[in-house]
């Protein structure tokens, strides 16, 4: 029997419509699966894989509920209005928006074109911002906005300084608009993942310009990648009542990867061994 103090599962998603971009893959897609196991209504918005956001309303509708998918490149301004149009014709609300679609290349700065940042600025920031603009229009009883960022947005490392600057801005922007409109009920926080098992991490760590993700893994706290699961759970979160007070914050989901700095307790346990390190330690205290 479950405490009388626990919320059922269903409480503050029942009904709610929510929109996810890049909502067919990874953390995008474990999410609508979340949103539409608690009766939520999940709308996913995609570029280019049709056979993924098929596949990903199948499944939600296998989970009882009602899902739609929207194609759309949230580079376009154009693509994007037409994507919150359609939204307004057809449900006339918004409850959540997660902005969760993101692309960039990566090139050491000096190799940047200016089309590099442009299209990255446009699919990060701009699309979250005019989206947020679009999705509070219809919030006209208050929601919650949740923007995926990384820890490239306060650590820095090869070849991530376009895709990572913009996910400093975005934390940013999630800042100002949680005051803004907070008044308006609408609560707005960032979520900031460390290195998950997805298809983006794998294209990141493929590209031969950065050391193997073998060599990365030694140095997170938890010894491992997050999954896309654990991402969609914090997320859950922040769009649930349990979250009504938070409000302005980047939740950090890493393992423990930005709590660290050098030297490593890998390094030292690699070097010498972690029973001779811990001899030493205790004889120099």
């Amino acid at each position: 029997m479950s405490s009388p103090l626990a919320p059922s599962p269903r409480e503050g998603f029942e009904g709610k419509i929510a929109l996810i971009t890049g909502g067919s893959r990874g953390i995008g897609r474990e999410l609508a699966l979340r949103l539409a196991a608690r009766g939520a209504t999940p709308i996913i918005n995609y570029r280019q894989n049709e056979e993924a956001a098929r596949d990903t309303v199948a499944e939600i509708e296998r989970l009882g509920a009602s899902g739609t998918a929207i194609r759309a490149d949230l580079e376009s301004l154009d693509e994007l209005t037409e994507m919150f149009d359609q939204v307004q014709e057809r449900f006339g609300r918004l409850d959540f928006f997660v902005s969760n679609a993101s692309a960039s290349n990566f090139q050491p700065i000096a190799d940047l074109k200016p089309h590099h940042l442009e299209r990255t600025f446009n699919l990060n920031v701009r699309a979250f911002v005019v989206g947020t603009q679009r999705a509070v229009a219809l919030m006209p009883e208050g929601g919650r906005i949740v923007v995926l960022s990384s820890y490239g947005s306060i650590r820095t490392f090869p070849t991530y300084a376009n895709l990572g600057s913009a996910k400093a801005a975005i934390e940013a922007w999630a800042r100002y608009m949680a005051v803004e409109l907070g008044p308006r009920g609408i609560n707005v926080n960032a979520v900031n993942g460390g290195i998950i098992d997805t298809d983006s991490s794998a294209y990141f760590y493929g590209t031969g310009r950065v050391p193997p993700l073998e060599t990365v893994i030694p140095k997170i706290p938890k010894r491992r990648l997050g999954t896309a699961a654990e991402v969609a759970d914090c997320v859950l979160f922040l769009l649930s009542p349990a979250s009504e007070y938070v409000t302005g914050s980047s939740l950090l989901v890493d393992g423990g990867l930005t709590a660290i700095a050098p030297p490593f307790h890998a390094d030292i346990e690699t070097a010498a061994g972690s029973e001779s390190v811990m001899q030493s330690l205790s004889e120099s205290l």
